[in-house]
């Protein structure tokens, strides 16, 4: 029997089987932010432990950070604090850090491949669920908590029971205005948030092997959603010219030895998972939540269903009553009153060339509130010089500074009580993006179209407009 994708890049990393227990798992990168690493550096000081690695280790500043006036002094003393910990406690390792202003800065899983840190085979592990993005390059990357934040810094391994192997195929073509993220709120949609529980995930057939890099991020990056404990997607010549010249990629003869490698990263025809699903892409379209949680999705043209009379049923219903919304609602025509592009879903430069195809020529509706937040400062740059951020001037948009935002409202960027946001961030949990704020899971497209009609909008009738 041959061996998954996973088993090849999992194997390789084991340093120690433990008995009736966890592997311990040798840890290529790990990356490193202010909210997950204060009280992990601390335990190192305490036991007198230095960072064993240090440049195996990145560190960036992200949660906590504004999205306006970055040269100025952060005002919330939480978050001063914090960005403060982590620039010294960086100083004080030899870590590299990217702070705010710096060329390199911004979110956690967007710097990391931008800057060829992410590499097909690894083992990546950050202090944030989302970590599972850089499954997209073939590599395992899965979130850890504090206490495991220490453990990889002192000994650059983390022990880990070896999860399942799951392989969701995709086959055909995807309609008109489907996205990469619709694709990801399709599949939550059809397993709900616990049904790859315990499972590693890979990605396959013809809709991820025709994704962009960052496409197949944002499917990674909501693997978590599902429960699952990561995603990955085999690496091919996408993934290779993408990495290609970064700057923490391979160069020259170490390249070619990468590569040879690289080459051997898939799972083979006889390889057996221990669950494998099956979907059509002409059966999605473009999606959108309407409850409060990743799971609680459908097509945008579909009606709230019915709570049914089975054991979820009241939560379901106070779901609904969180939202304000009834079973039978049409989502379609619904007002909304703020947007957000951007967090480590939907925050890379092909997220921005996306919506600004929607509002170009258009105007903000008057009463949408939109934050339009990039990634990094390398977004940032490229939307600036392809022209993007003049057609969001004129058309009424303004580009905020790179960081989380409002993706879990750790900053000054929270939706208001009652407020409904259609948002491209991961997560529509109760209070996520401010207390009481209610949230709509969605593409760029979807967003932009939500943007300047001031409702919940196909965005394909406006797609349509400009094409006809």
């Amino acid at each position: 029997m041959g061996n998954t994708l996973f088993d090849k890049v999992w194997d390789s990393h084991v340093v120690k089987k433990i008995e009736n227990g966890p592997d311990v798992l040798f840890i290529d990168r790990h990356l490193v932010h202010e909210v997950t690493s204060p009280v992990a550096f601390l335990g190192l000081k305490n036991r007198n432990i230095p960072v064993i690695f240090p440049n195996k280790t990145f560190a960036t500043a992200d949660h906590n950070t504004p999205t306006l006036n970055q040269h100025l002094p952060v005002k919330d003393p939480l978050s001063a604090n914090q960005l403060a910990a982590l620039e010294k406690n960086a100083g004080e390792h030899g870590i590299r850090y990217w702070g705010l202003g710096h060329e390199k800065n911004g979110i956690v899983h967007v710097i990391g491949p931008e800057n060829g840190i992410t590499l097909p085979g690894a083992t990546i592990v950050c202090g944030d669920s989302h970590t599972s993005t850089h499954g997209a390059f073939g590599a395992i990357a899965f979130g850890i908590g504090t206490s495991e934040v220490e453990m990889v810094l002192a000994s650059q391994c983390i022990m880990q029971p070896k999860p399942k192997s799951m392989r969701i195929n995709i086959n055909g073509e995807l309609q008109f205005g489907v996205t990469p993220k619709d694709v990801a709120l399709y599949i939550i949609s059809q397993l709900t948030t616990s049904g790859a529980t315990g499972y590693f995930v890979e990605y396959a057939g013809d809709v991820f092997k025709n994704m962009s890099m960052e496409g197949r991020m944002t499917v990674c990056n909501l693997s978590i959603e599902m429960g699952a404990r990561g995603g990955m997607i085999a690496p091919d010549e996408t993934t290779f010219d993408y990495i290609e010249g970064r700057e923490f990629a391979p160069k020259g003869a170490d390249w070619d030895k990468a590569m040879a490698y690289w080459k051997t990263l898939y799972s083979e025809t006889d390889a057996e998972f221990d669950k494998e699903l099956i979907f059509e892409a002409s059966d999605i379209e473009p999606m959108i939540t309407y409850g409060t949680n990743p799971g609680m999705g459908f097509g945008i043209s579909n009606s709230i269903p019915s709570a049914g009379e089975g054991s979820g049923a009241k939560t379901y219903k106070k779901s609904l009553a969180y939202m304000n919304f009834n079973e039978g609602d049409e989502m379609l025509g619904k007002p909304i009153d703020f947007v957000f592009l951007g967090s480590c879903t939907n925050g890379r430069i092909e997220d921005f060339r996306a919506f600004a195809s929607i509002v170009k020529g258009r105007k903000k509706a008057a009463n949408v509130t939109a934050w339009l937040v990039p990634g990094s400062h390398r977004v940032e740059e490229a939307i600036k010089e392809e022209g993007i951020l003049e057609i969001l001037h004129d058309s009424g948009f303004e580009l905020r500074e790179p960081g989380c935002s409002a993706c879990l409202a750790m900053n000054d960027d929270k939706v208001p009580a009652g407020k409904y946001a259609v948002s491209t961030s991961n997560r529509n949990f109760e209070g996520r993006q401010g207390p009481g704020a209610r949230t709509l899971l969605a593409s760029p497209l979807v967003a932009a179209a939500a943007a300047v009609t001031g409702k919940v909008t196909d965005p394909r009738e406006l797609m349509q407009l400009e094409t006809a």
